[in-house]
This record gives C-alpha cells, structure tokens and sequence, in this order.
C-alpha cells in the first residue's frame, strides 16, 4: 500500500473466528434454521468468508448449506471513473436461488455501492424469497440506503483510513487492520 501507515490491528485471527461463529449463529437465529438459505459470497473476500459461514453452518445444524460467488465488476458504477480497469472474476451460482433466504457476504461494507451492484446482479439470477446481507466489518461512510443484517465488527472510521482484510485462504496472515493515508 502506497503512501500508508499501519494504524491499528483490529481482529487477529481468533477474534475473527469469533466474529464468523456468532455470525453463523446470528443467520440461524434470523432464518429459523438453515433449511432454505443460500450463502453468496462477493468476489474475492467475500467468497472465503460464505464458505467459512457454510463450515459453521454444518457444525451447528448439520445441513450443507449452498454456497456460490458473484462477480460484480460489470455492474460497478463506477467503471468509466477508475483508473484501472477491475479484472472480472468467476460468478459460480450452481443452485437456485428461488425461494430461498440468500445471504449476500462480503468482507467490508463502506459506501454499500458494492452491495448494490450485488444485489442488481444477483436479480439476473432469479428472485430469491430475501436477500439478507453478512459483513466481517461495518465501517460507516454509507452513501446509499443500505445495512448489513449480521455484522462481524462494527469500526467505526474516518474517510482518510482504509480497512483491509487479510484472509488465509489468500495465503497471508489472517487479520484486519486500520491504515491511514
């Protein structure tokens, strides 16, 4: 990261398993049970993040919970304004998402302007019962009218720091941290 300090270490790997279990719980509780839900990550951490939930999901319940990713880079509003262009990555939705509870999980919300890409392009796929919204972190600066239903850790930010989500499954140290431009 260019031009960026470090500012604080948010969650450790520990505290953000804690942060998935009880989100894990959270979803259950909200649905009554996992019988008709949907998990679909958005590409790229968000997609770690659902399987990790369907992990959990199976360990509380017992039931396999389908999980599937969605790009949504040609459904960004802000294409003609970047100044590098988003490479697409894979959407893989193998189930169908009619009638059931779809879980929408990303790894960060700030403007929600990602989540409303998700959401359009999550209604070419068919009209789901709901859509419900799972983040690892909320942290504020909303510019549309849109709220995760089940939130990991609320972290509360300024416009000069950017939140970044170090996962694992990227082969990283697993972490959140706070730096500051």
């Amino acid at each position: 990261m260019t031009n960026s300090k470090e500012k604080a270490l948010i969650l450790d790997k520990a505290a953000i398993d804690r942060a998935m279990t009880r989100v894990a719980h959270e979803i259950l509780e909200k649905n009554k049970g996992a019988k008709d839900i949907g998990l679909i990550g958005i590409q790229r951490g968000g997609v770690h993040l659902a399987k990790r939930l369907a992990e959990k999901i199976k360990a509380i319940e017992g039931v396999e919970v389908p999980v599937g990713s969605l790009d949504i880079t040609m459904y960004r509003d802000d294409l003609n304004t970047r100044k590098s262009q988003p490479v697409p990555q894979a959407t893989d939705i193998t189930f169908d998402i009619k009638e059931k509870a779809i879980v929408l999980v990303d790894d960060v919300i700030f403007t929600g302007r990602t989540i409303r890409a998700a959401l359009n392009s999550i209604m070419d796929y068919g009209r789901p019962k709901r859509i419900q919204l799972a983040v690892l972190v909320d942290r504020g600066h909303r510019e549309l009218p849109i709220r995760a239903d089940f939130v990991g850790k609320n972290l509360p930010t300024s416009a000069r720091e950017k939140v970044e989500v170090s996962l694992a499954e990227d082969g990283v140290e697993e972490k959140v941290v706070i730096f500051e431009e």
